[in-house]
């Protein structure tokens, strides 16, 4: 069926069709998922839904906005788009993107935007006299998202019409947590909890909703009613449908397992090689690792993250000193502000968070943690290029917005060994420090030499005329690459392990003798690393190449030829170095 659908074929489709049909989306979502990688439980709880979404409403001219757009597979196949190539350079992406189709029509990937941009857009429709639907879908855990709050307090303000579906399955990537869930659940009980229901649900009303819930989601003839009685409702008043769902619906593993299958990597995905001689492993086991190690003696260090317990590496602090340890959901800013206000009643905070998602804390870890000067640790994992999950998740800014603060120290281990030592180091700094790391390690360096706050170290000494100064490593991969590269062909070159990208080794660099410097990071060009080293040099007479990615977002592929799409790459090293020794 898939093969032909358009919005006329499906509307035309009997329930038993309908039903084929939906099966037929779960095995073509979980193949490709499979051979792809991608967010798979998410997708098959969301199966009917979308299916009663796309017979019930006028695509494309109604506008369905998902939040964070992880559960848009369905979407992307009804409208006519192939999963083959999925999160693929060249592929289509993993989350709604309004260049690949005009199905999509709001651009998501972070959690709890997707009641503004419902407003914004049908605050757009009556202004300009159209007549449209407006929906968003939003789960559980983003619901926690303080964002949708300030949404709902404006609708009466913008005086328009939305339908706002809550999915609730219960988790986010992690299972929810909070108030707001504990809410839910008690909106979830069964019919003979009507009356409190009615009183719960009032919350909504407060607000300038009409509450309708709680309904099977899965229930696909149960969707197509209810969804055409409430685009009817549409026509006079906002909306809330609350319905549950189960993650993983059709797929028992998945069903078992929701938190494990929210994102799976593809089977067979090759790692990049940087001649690694040890096994691969990543900075998020060696981070939950060494925080129980060092919470064991140190009862004043505390773990803080934002709905990614696991995939910070943090399960184990949390069983082992649930005391100390705080998952406020999806709430990044909020979180940013306890580390400060723990700090600044003595305690050690710890945040984990995946640098796309820092990015919504920027003005708290500004005003709060360093404007106070307080001794928070930032966790900075899935930093530089993230891979197949695109613009919305590549760690590519974090270098150049973190270490314009005043009072923030930032460091980027070489290796696992490195981001270790790193951690005992930051135990006894007595200051804002961020410590940004990708997500895997396919390489140690060697032996690490004492962690000193701003002090680089050589891992090659050259002939004196070239220098490679490179921070993290991927960004040091390339740069020994480069050299073995060079040195066979009779250019010997430095490398250095700029191990602090603020502050800069002003030493090293003052003593220097190599004229010709490469700098190479996994960030943006523009007030990323080598920015700050060509400042240091602006009036020496070095001459300076910066390795970093060029002022574009970045789309989803694999991380090596992304880094290569992008400008990150041995070649670029090698050019610069073989430009001058060919002079």
């Amino acid at each position: 069926m898939l093969n032909n659908i358009n919005e006329a074929r499906l509307k035309a489709m009997n329930l038993k069709e309908l039903l084929a049909l939906s099966e037929e989306l779960r095995e073509n979502i979980t193949q490709s998922v499979l051979k792809n990688g991608g967010h798979l439980s998410s997708n098959l709880g969301t199966v009917e839904l979308t299916v009663a979404l796309h017979y019930v409403f006028d695509l494309p001219k109604d506008k369905i906005i998902f939040d964070v757009g992880h559960q848009c597979y369905s979407h992307k196949l009804l409208s006519g788009r192939s999963l083959s190539a999925l999160r693929q350079l060249g592929g289509v992406s993993g989350f709604p993107k309004r260049e690949e189709s005009f199905f999509d029509c709001y651009n998501t990937g972070h959690a709890g935007t997707s009641v503004s941009a419902a407003l914004g857009m049908a605050k757009a429709r009556d202004l300009s006299g159209d007549d449209y639907n407006v929906i968003a879908v939003i789960g559980d855990g983003s619901f926690n998202n303080g964002l949708v709050y300030e949404a709902f307090n404006s609708l009466r303000l913008l005086n328009t019409r939305v339908l706002v579906i809550l999915n609730d399955n219960g988790m986010s990537i992690a299972p929810t947590v909070g108030s707001m869930h504990e809410y839910l659940e008690i909106l979830s009980h069964d019919m003979a909890h009507d009356e409190k229901k009615e009183r719960h649900a009032k919350i909504f009303e407060r607000f300038g909703f009409g509450y309708d819930g709680v309904y099977d989601g899965n229930d696909l003839e149960k969707m197509i009613t209810k969804l055409t009685e409430v685009k009817e409702r549409l026509k006079t008043e906002s909306v809330i449908l609350h319905i549950l769902t189960k993650k993983g619906k059709g797929y028992e593993f998945c069903e078992e397992n929701p938190e494990e299958t929210h994102g799976i990597s593809a089977s067979g995905i090759q790692k990049a090689d940087f001649n690694s001689v040890a096994p691969v492993t990543e900075y998020s086991q060696m981070l939950g690792k060494k925080l129980c190690s060092l919470a064991e003696k140190n009862s004043k260090i505390v773990a803080v993250t934002a709905a990614m317990t696991s995939g910070l590496g943090l399960s184990e602090f949390f069983e082992v000193f649930p005391d100390r340890a705080v998952d406020v959901g999806i709430c990044e800013e909020h979180a940013t502000i306890l580390c400060a206000s723990m700090a600044a009643a003595g305690y050690k905070p710890y945040y984990a968070v995946y640098s796309t998602f820092l990015q919504r804390s920027f003005d708290e870890i500004i005003i709060d943690v360093c404007g106070m000067n307080l001794p928070v640790t930032l966790c900075v994992d899935r930093a530089g290029i993230s891979g197949a999950d695109g613009e919305t998740h590549q760690g590519v800014f974090d270098l150049s917005y973190l270490s314009l603060i005043p009072n923030l120290t930032v460091a980027v281990p070489k290796d696992v060994r490195e981001f270790e030592k790193m951690l005992e180091f930051s135990e006894h700094f007595n200051a804002p420090l961020a410590i940004r790391y990708p997500r895997e390690s396919v390489k140690i360096f060697g032996e690490t030499s004492e962690i000193v706050a701003g002090k680089w170290e050589y891992l090659v000494r050259g002939s004196g005329k070239y220098a490679v100064i490179a921070c993290g490593e991927r960004a040091l991969g390339y740069a020994l690459n480069a050299g073995e590269i060079l040195r066979k062909n009779g250019v010997e070159i430095t490398v250095i392990n700029a191990r602090f990208v603020k502050p800069l080794d002003s030493e090293m660099l003052l003593n220097l003798t190599e004229k010709y410097i490469v700098t190479v990071e996994d960030n943006m060009l523009i007030g990323g690393f080598g920015a700050l080293v060509d400042a240091f040099y602006s009036e020496s007479g070095k001459i300076i190449k910066n390795v970093a990615y060029a002022d574009k977002f970045i789309t989803h592929g694999s991380v090596k030829k992304l880094m290569n799409e992008y400008g990150v790459s041995e070649e670029s090293i090698i050019g610069f170095v073989e430009k001058y020794e060919n002079r």
